[in-house]
């Protein structure tokens, strides 16, 4: 999973990334490229070292994958991993890592991703294996049967057997959302997993695995035309596909505050879960969401941090943020939430951290940031942004979802400036559209009764 990168590395980078962004803005550089099947290309030319990073991004993820097939997308991004009838399993390792080089893969609302880094001269095989496994995969009920018990036992392991099973990033989601794909549990239902057959498995991958539904991002110590010319070598032959229409995933407005609580088995402490729905990534509105999450949230020094925990000692941790647990806020293309998630005292309540949370928002909504506050985010934020675009394949990454979501990479460059630009009366106009009651949703998770004791028995949070 995609974090920001820790603050060591990030301190490394604080004056270069500054002082770009205070230039007018180092940009980017990309070519992009559009193959006759359908295939995207984007090249972004950089020899500060003899490497590369490359991102092929599908457009199939946990909120587009169809009712009765809940964790396909998730178990599809194992299943990748699992080989060819040209390159067995334990190909793709062999070649990158015995290089010194690395694989990955990630699943999102929004898209599944595979990355690889390397020194550049493994850039043509991997080109050659990446082209390989989108034209087929090893389809083996073998193959299937055990990326099916990998994903449940990840599922046991993150979520089961987990305080507060992730209820923060499943179920208030699913409490916040009405249509099916936003609302669903995107690790699965085990019925859905246990019910796919190797014909579904394949039948996913001939719907949402195409060249005419991806885009690939090579980033590094590469020229462009040299770069397009190989990915038409060994992408250019592959047909596209008749792809799967994507959901109508946009939401009916929320009218209403929405409360629930749930009991924890393995929590010891309660914890409060909050979600207010946000604009479309699209809206000039969404930046200000992205900076909002992070002004109340990021670190010990965010507002809600320093009114919760440190002031009012109503809460023992505070974390959250705009598309939280996911990524930046920048990388979805569907409806998506600011979350708070609060672990409290055990001899407080509900209430009495609301009551605290809400006095931070009315704050903000009347007053606005501090100017020494929303230019300490807005810099760190940019900063952040620049430290991501420096390393290869995080660059590739993150021109890959802007293409796969916008046509183009060119949001990438814009980012800073945009965040740059927003103002305390923006964010006071952000927060009284969007911070309010009925367009919140709330998880009160407490610690389940033990055996014997008078409230046993009651309600339990079910994912």
């Amino acid at each position: 999973m995609k974090l920001w990168f820790s603050m060591v590395v990030l301190a490394c980078w604080l004056g270069w990334a500054g002082s770009a962004d205070g230039a007018g803005g180092w940009k980017v550089p990309a070519v992009m490229k559009k193959l006759p099947n359908g295939l995207v290309v984007v090249v972004s030319e950089d020899h500060s070292a003899p490497t590369f990073g490359l991102c092929i991004s599908y457009g199939i993820g946990f909120r587009l994958e169809p009712e009765g097939r809940t964790g396909f997308a998730h178990l599809f991004e194992h299943m990748m991993f699992e080989g060819t009838p040209n390159a067995p399993k334990g190909t793709f390792d062999r070649v990158l890592e015995g290089g010194g080089g690395s694989i990955n893969g990630y699943t999102r609302f929004d898209f599944t991703e595979y990355i690889d880094t390397a020194p550049v001269s493994a850039l043509e095989p991997t080109l050659w294996l990446e082209a390989d496994r989108l034209k087929t995969l090893d389809f083996s009920p073998a193959n299937l049967e055990n990326q099916r018990k990998v994903v449940e036992e990840e599922v046991r392991v993150n979520v089961l057997n987990q305080p507060y099973g992730f209820f923060y990033a499943i179920d208030l989601p699913g409490k916040a959302f009405d249509k099916f794909p936003n609302s669903h549990n995107f690790y699965g239902e085990f019925k859905d997993l246990d019910a796919a057959k190797i014909q579904d498995v394949e039948a996913f991958f001939n719907h949402y695995y195409a060249p005419n539904n991806a885009v690939l991002v090579i980033a590094g110590d590469v020229q462009p035309e040299k770069a397009f010319a190989q990915v038409e070598k060994y992408f250019g032959s592959l047909a596209p596909r008749q792809v799967s229409p994507k959901p109508d995933v946009r939401e009916a407005p929320q009218t209403a505050e929405r409360r629930f609580s749930q009991q924890d088995k393995l929590a010891r402490v309660p914890a409060l879960a909050i979600g207010y729905r946000m604009p479309p990534r699209s809206s000039r509105d969404a930046v200000t969401a992205a900076l909002v999450g992070e002004l109340l949230h990021n670190g010990q020094a965010s507002l809600l941090y320093q009114a919760l925990v440190k002031d009012k000692k109503v809460a023992l941790e505070v974390n959250g943020g705009v598309n939280f647990v996911f990524g930046t806020p920048f990388e979805f293309d569907g409806p998506t939430l600011l979350t708070s998630f609060i672990v409290y005292p055990p001899n407080l309540k509900e209430n009495d951290v609301l009551s605290a949370y809400d006095a931070v928002l009315s704050d903000l909504t009347a007053r606005g940031p501090s100017p020494a506050a929303l230019e300490r985010i807005s810099a760190k934020m940019r900063s952040d942004w620049y430290a991501n675009l420096e390393i290869p394949v995080s660059r590739a990454s993150i021109l890959a979802h802007a293409t796969l979501f916008d046509g183009n990479p060119d949001r990438v460059n814009g980012i800073p400036e945009e965040l740059e630009r927003v103002t305390s009366q923006e964010v006071r106009a952000f927060a009284s559209k969007y911070l309010v009651k009925a367009n919140r949703t709330l998880i009160d998770r407490v610690p389940a009764p033990t055996a014997g004791s008078k409230n046993a028995g009651g309600e339990e949070g079910a994912h």
